[in-house]
């Protein structure tokens, strides 16, 4: 849940570093209005955290402030491209999810509802920006984004 919850905290930073640099209000307001939905997910996790007699990662301030550089960078490059990169943020975390899911013994049901939960709220957000006009990102860009991940989630789920 470490994990989940750092991802959270990155989570809101790339969609307020994105909605920071949007050019479109609209984008700009489905950019806020996921962040306020990563704000629930990180509350679940906090809670299922203390839950559990765990601690969240030492590094979320490290998380927040790379996150927010990236979203920023990302927005800066245009909204269609912003929205891309929505789209494959979520896709990415789905996958993510997805493979807790399938870790998470089945007699943690809140775990498991949590992180159902988040899975559907991301596969959302991430159709909602491919609507938009989210465009597809370059593979070498794609493959970086899940190397930055892995070191994310890698590290955070020790410190």
């Amino acid at each position: 849940m470490r994990v989940n919850h750092a991802g959270e905290i990155a989570a809101q930073a790339l969609y307020h570093g994105q909605a920071l640099a949007a050019r479109d209000p609209a984008t700009r307001e489905m950019l806020l209005r996921a962040a306020r939905d990563e704000a629930d997910h990180l509350a679940w996790c906090a809670t299922r955290l203390s839950e559990l007699d765990s601690q969240p990662s030492r590094l979320d301030p490290l998380w927040y402030a790379g996150s927010l550089a990236i979203g920023a960078l990302a927005g800066l490059m245009g909204d269609r491209i912003s929205l891309g990169f929505v789209v494959e943020t979520e896709r990415q975390v789905e996958g993510h999810l997805e493979g807790h899911l399938g870790s998470l013994p089945e007699a943690d049901a809140r775990s498991r509802a949590i992180v159902a939960a988040m899975r559907t709220d991301e596969m959302t957000h991430g159709a909602k920006a491919k609507a938009a006009g989210g465009v597809e990102l370059p593979m070498p860009v794609r493959a970086l984004m899940r190397a930055t991940a892995r070191v994310m989630t890698g590290t955070a789920y020790w410190l």
